[in-house]
């Protein structure tokens, strides 16, 4: 693990806004891959459908998830995300790989940190950085499956946290500069993957930054378990993470309300990366580099962001005229703790 990492991160952060990168998913599918490129030859026998299990590339098509990061280095971005969404025994056990869900994330860790080093070798005055992403999982802890029954849960907050302390481990193990914990929809689970984080830490004698990020799934500037963002942010606040924000669900149009309730409450550095506009009904992302470009610049000439980069539907593209329009902006400032006790229901309530 790099000494500096910590600090290193966080001095910089101060410095610039930086830039995260863009969609994984939306380049993977520019490669239209097949069931057998996704099998490979280690998995040709496989007894499950591996179509859509854009994680397993990590094994089975390196150089293609390489491309996509290096594609985004090239663009200007300065902090990788992990191919890691769904690097947990909960995601994979869809697919029946669950036990192989640390070996994914380590390998996708291990790749992001060689295409980083690369490039922050050619350019030593421009660090890349490598966040482990730790993703949402499809259940949520909080939230009945069952109409007809409001206490049943699929999953729990000890099963989560036993998941995501090993899939922390696993990317560790790649090195990875920062835990992003992101597109949270439940805060219960997010919660759980802080706690998890936070045991790791303890237990292997490793700090490294954590970031968080949430998502509001609709208008009513909500999270799907019903919390308006400063009540997630309440909720999420002891982590005291490197950075907290918002990704997904919404274009950066829709998502500029949220982006400053954030900016103006929090004590932490503040992260963005919106959807290129919304799908349309061909489920595909009509916003242009330009156009998304130019709503983030308003972003930062408003003191609202320390990081910015794009999700779903966003392309090298997206984050080249992203990074252009922020360049020379100055980094948002943390609020001052002014000590209020600080709760939160589906509300925040501040006394």
């Amino acid at each position: 693990m790099p000494a500096h990492t910590h600090t290193r991160l966080a001095d910089v952060l101060r410095e610039r806004i930086l830039i995260l990168d863009g969609a994984m998913g939306t380049m993977i599918q520019r490669h239209q891959l097949t069931e057998a490129d996704y099998r490979g030859e280690r998995f040709k026998d496989w007894p499950s459908d591996l179509k859509g299990n854009n994680d397993l590339l990590v094994l089975t098509q390196p150089e293609i998830i390489r491309g996509i990061h290096e594609q985004y280095l090239e663009a200007g971005a300065d902090i990788l995300e992990t191919c890691t969404f769904n690097a947990n025994r909960l995601s994979q056990a869809d697919y029946g790989l669950e036990d192989l869900a640390a070996e994914i994330g380590t390998a996708a860790a291990l790749l992001a940190r060689a295409c980083a080093d690369r490039y922050t070798a050619l350019t030593p005055d421009k660090p890349r950085f490598v966040a482990g992403v730790l993703g949402p999982t499809g259940k949520t802890a909080s939230i009945s499956p069952d109409v007809n029954d409001a206490g049943a849960r699929n999953t729990s907050f000890d099963e989560l946290v036993t998941i995501y302390a090993e899939a922390t481990r696993a990317l560790i193990a790649g090195r990875v500069d920062a835990i992003l914990i992101e597109t949270i929809f439940d805060t219960l689970n997010a919660k759980a993957a802080a706690f998890a984080v936070d045991q790791v830490f303890d237990e292997d004698d490793v700090v490294l930054p954590v970031m968080i990020s949430g998502t509001i799934t609709d208008a009513s500037g909500r999270t799907l378990s019903g919390q308006t963002v400063e009540a997630f942010y309440n909720s999420l606040r002891h982590v005291r993470p490197l950075s907290i924000g918002l990704n997904c669900a919404l274009g950066p149009d829709a998502l500029r309300p949220h982006v400053e309730d954030l900016a103006r409450v929090s004590e932490f550095c503040t992260s963005f990366h919106p959807n290129a506009g919304l799908p349309n009904e061909m489920g595909e992302y009509d916003m242009t580099p330009e156009q998304m470009a130019a709503q983030i610049l308003e972003w930062a000439q408003s003191g609202f962001v320390n990081i910015v980069g794009g999700c779903c539907g966003s392309s090298p593209a997206h984050i080249r005229a992203i990074a252009a329009a922020v360049a020379g902006q100055e980094p948002r400032q943390p609020k001052e703790n002014d000590h209020r006790l600080r709760l939160s229901g589906l509300e925040a309530f501040n006394a």
